[in-house]
């Protein structure tokens, strides 16, 4: 509110403060969010209630909306940084209030996530990723970007859509696609909970001494998008694989809720781990249960390419 006191200050010190006070009010009448708003109020706005509310009407458009300015909560360009404008009518005062913005509300929920679930820790590469980097060079590569480019773009909270289970060789990038996807996802406030199953599971296992295991289970059974990342590099005990791992894609199964996986295996490969359990035990048919799941919920795509960690 400073700097727009500021400049109303400078307007009634400057000798042509008319002229430029016209300026202004044509400025701020041509936003189309403030003509949304005016159209929306029409029976109850007069051209004084207006008048009388022009710097108020001024204040909203300086503000960033949906985050169209910003690149982030902590350089958030706002009066009150995470929070976007909304304008309110209440009698013949327009006031200004202000809500969390898209990029603010997933933040917030992946903090709390991480608060709760350790094994969500993602290298910074990952969390800055982006489709603008992804390199398009092998067929496999093209294939996946195309349809995670189509996901993020229409997918809607709540839709039906199937996740990709990409699959490949150390290095090729497959996590850095999940993660394009979970950054292009929460542009359009869409929150994701990406975890690397390796030490997911054995947080599960020591989650069983301090009672938290309901709990983050339930919220991953549950995430909007999970993304599970690097399936197959775990040591996978039968608990694990029925207990946890059956449990949480049953759940997302029957409510067709987006899974994404990556793995150095791909199916079949996979199948022949999850059907031997620490104990050397033979489980053909929990394997294949598992398997029939994550077909259920992903498309698989192989990934090639050389180790782009060694490029």
């Amino acid at each position: 509110m400073q700097s727009i006191n500021r400049t109303l200050q400078r307007l009634q010190n400057s000798s042509s403060f008319k002229q430029n006070y016209e300026q202004l009010k044509t400025d701020v009448l041509s936003n189309v969010h403030v003509q949304q708003f005016l159209k929306e109020n029409s029976d109850d706005l007069t051209n004084d209630i207006i008048e009388k509310n022009m710097m108020k009407l001024y204040e909203f458009t300086t503000q960033s909306l949906g985050c169209d300015k910003c690149h982030g909560v902590e350089s958030c360009c706002n009066t009150l940084a995470g929070y976007e404008p909304t304008l309110y009518l209440n009698g013949e005062m327009i006031e200004v209030r202000y809500r969390p913005c898209p990029t603010k509300v997933v933040n917030d929920e992946r903090k709390r996530l991480e608060r709760l679930i350790k094994s969500m820790y993602v290298p910074k590469e990952i969390l800055r990723a982006s489709f603008a980097d992804y390199q398009l060079d092998t067929v496999g590569r093209m294939d996946a970007f195309e349809y995670a480019e189509k996901f993020s773009s229409s997918y809607e909270s709540g839709e039906k859509m199937k996740g990709l289970y990409l699959h490949g060789e150390f290095g090729v990038g497959k996590s850095y696609l999940l993660g394009a996807i979970a950054n292009q996802l929460a542009d359009k406030g869409i929150p994701s909970l990406l975890v690397y199953v390796p030490e997911f599971l054995r947080e599960m296992k020591q989650s069983l001494g301090d009672q938290s295991l309901n709990e983050k289970l339930e919220r991953v059974k549950r995430s909007p998008i999970l993304m599970l990342d690097d399936i197959g590099a775990e040591t996978m005990s039968s608990w694990t694989r029925d207990e946890v791992m059956g449990s949480i894609l049953q759940f997302r199964m029957q409510e067709q809720l987006p899974t994404f996986f990556s793995s150095n295996f791909d199916f079949n490969q996979l199948e022949h781990h999850l059907t031997y359990s620490q104990r050397g035990e033979e489980e053909k048919m929990k394997a294949a249960r598992i398997m029939e799941r994550i077909k259920y919920l992903a498309k698989p795509i192989l990934l090639d390419g050389p180790n782009r960690r060694h490029s």
